[in-house]
């Protein structure tokens, strides 16, 4: 059995800003999409609230918690389904925020799940080494 290498830290750390900076987008802009730039009714509407949920995961992300990046690459599909039923039957300049949605969901999900996969791939690596190494230690009694 060979043991896989450890990812880079960078891999890692990259994964993790692109996550916060997607996560960070998507806030942005469905507030601005709601309330500024195109809403449903003129001066804004209730559904800017959509971006509330999304402050969650930021913090859980900011934490580096591992949960955090597995149950957002779930729940950002229903972000996702927004952004698409909305880019089909949107007029402009709605529909284009509505893509811009889509794609910022789909950054975020890849990032999600690399960073767990990167991670993963880490602890198993260094548990191998933990074993081989302890496994060519001299023991006590000899």
């Amino acid at each position: 059995m060979t043991a896989s290498l450890p990812v880079s830290d960078h891999a890692i750390a990259a994964t993790r800003w692109v996550a916060t900076g997607s996560v960070i987008a998507l806030i942005v802009l469905c507030l601005a999409w709601e309330l500024v730039l195109a809403p449903v009714r003129p001066g804004g509407s209730w559904i800017a609230l959509k971006a509330l949920p999304l402050c969650i995961p930021l913090a859980g992300i900011l934490k580096n918690r591992m949960y955090t990046y597995r149950w957002v690459s779930l729940v950002i599909w229903l972000y996702f389904t927004e952004g698409v039923v909305r880019g089909w039957g949107d007029k402009p300049p709605s529909q284009w925020l509505a893509w811009v949605e889509v794609l910022l969901c789909l950054a975020l999900f890849t990032a999600c799940t690399l960073h767990v996969r990167l991670r993963q791939r880490n602890a198993k690596a260094m548990a191998a080494a933990n074993e081989l190494q302890e496994g060519q230690a001299p023991s006590p009694a000899a």
